[in-house]
């Protein structure tokens, strides 16, 4: 009894401490630690309900299977009210417990039960094969495809058994699963993002290398965004990845996806120098192409502050410093107004930029300085002979009032030392 309690108290700092948790009884605290001699003693006894549900729904079972105590789980398979494939609350059987944590050889007793369904799903559509592949067992997913299981079953979100491994860069069990036939390398998940999308945004270079020798992957297939596999390479700044894709004829490096953002955009917009540099060097990419809000990629990089972006951009032929987006904010305004200070002094270095050059409400650079607290940033503009420190927006709000307004004082104090600003009158 005493040692029952020791390992029920065990089981619950396990669980979490659950005060409220369901029945965990000795024969699920046994199972879960795989004490064989406890277990038969119990089952043999008959003092437990076999099949009794406790913590999230699961089993004695279940426990067993999930942290793989063969012996233990044949125990209690030798009971014939027992239920091998009862699931949890999640739907999640003792079998997917087993494949999900790589037990191979409880897996295989399962497998032996006739009442045990080899592609159950859960409560999300995840089957034995799906999780397995997840996991990466390559000896379990040959197992399980040995059992005439849909290779292709895709779980509530769309994925299917090798878009799981694709995106956990589980080389083998893609191959795998690559090589029956009824696998549909090109599957999209309800996203429209296929394998390739997935290992290409993860940065997965093997698993890419892997897809792209396969026939019947399509290199350059959108997904419901229209974003590309070079496109999710290029936001997250994969350069292998990036380079294996332009390397493929049928892959466009310009394409952009429904927002009209391109994978230099995305790059740009993240700070990611080598692709930039990579993509810049393909003639087919419009270094200046507009989003659908008129964004160009230098904008982009001067809104996040990324210095080393702005001067390859700047330095490449046919880019415009100062042009405007749909709205009228220039490069300058996004670093001005987000206080990138290394951004402006670059741009302001430009002869083509504009320091004081309006939006369609009016506001300059100087006033979303002043307005967002941006104390160097203010100092720099008001050097310039140019910036008219006292310029109204379309509102009739100059740089002070909205330094004001939002109690900013040393901006107030900055803007005031001016002699070409008007005082506040109260």
């Amino acid at each position: 009894m005493i040692s029952t309690i020791l390992l029920l108290g065990h089981a619950r700092l396990y669980l979490g401490g659950r005060e409220n948790c369901p029945p965990f009884t000795g024969l699920h605290c046994a199972s879960f630690f795989g004490i064989v001699e406890v277990v038969a003693t119990l089952v043999e006894a008959g003092c437990y309900d076999v099949n009794k549900e406790g913590f999230r729904g699961c089993t004695p079972l279940s426990w067993a299977a999930y942290n793989g105590h063969e012996e233990v789980v044949e125990i209690l398979l030798r009971r014939g009210e027992v239920n091998p494939d009862k699931a949890d609350d999640d739907g999640q059987t003792p079998l997917f417990f087993a494949s999900r944590n790589g037990h191979e050889g409880v897996v295989k007793i399962l497998l032996g039960r006739k009442e045990v369904n080899p592609e159950k799903p859960d409560n999300f559509g995840q089957t034995p094969l799906s999780i397995a592949s997840q996991s990466g067992h390559e000896r379990l997913v040959k197992i399980l495809l040995g059992r005439e299981v849909n290779p292709n079953k895709q779980d509530n979100g769309g994925r299917t058994p090798l878009l799981h491994a694709a995106w956990n860069r589980h080389e083998g069990v893609v191959k795998i699963l690559l090589g029956r036939e009824e696998v549909d390398p090109d599957k999209p998940d309800n996203t429209g993002q296929t394998a390739l999308s997935h290992a290409a945004w993860k940065g997965h270079e093997g698993v890419v290398k892997i897809l792209l020798g396969w026939g019947g992957v399509n290199p350059d297939k959108p997904d419901s965004e229209g974003r590309t596999p070079l496109l999710h390479a290029a936001w997250d700044g994969h350069e292998g990845v990036v380079e294996m894709l332009l390397g493929r004829a049928e892959v466009n490096p310009d394409n952009p996806d429904k927002y009209g953002r391109t994978p230099l955009s995305f790059a740009a917009c993240n700070g990611h120098e080598g692709v930039v540099k990579t993509l810049l060097g393909r003639k087919e990419v419009n270094p200046e192409k507009p989003d659908n809000f008129g964004q160009t990629p230098l904008a982009d990089a001067a809104w996040n502050g990324h210095e080393g972006v702005v001067k390859i951009l700047l330095g490449w032929g046919g880019v415009t410093p100062d042009r405007p987006d749909k709205f009228g904010r220039t490069p300058l305004s996004f670093a001005a107004c987000n206080r990138h200070e290394g951004v402006v002094k670059i741009l302001l270095g430009r002869e083509e930029v504009s320091p004081d050059r309006p939006d369609n409400d009016g506001r300059t650079p100087l006033l979303y300085a002043a307005w967002n607290r941006h104390e160097g940033v203010v100092k720099m503009l008001l050097g310039r002979g140019e910036v008219c420190p006292d310029r109204p927006d379309k509102y009739g709000r100059t740089p002070l009032q909205y330094a004001a307004q939002c109690r900013h004082k040393s901006v107030v104090a900055l803007l005031q030392s001016h002699k070409a600003v008007t005082p506040i009158t109260t």
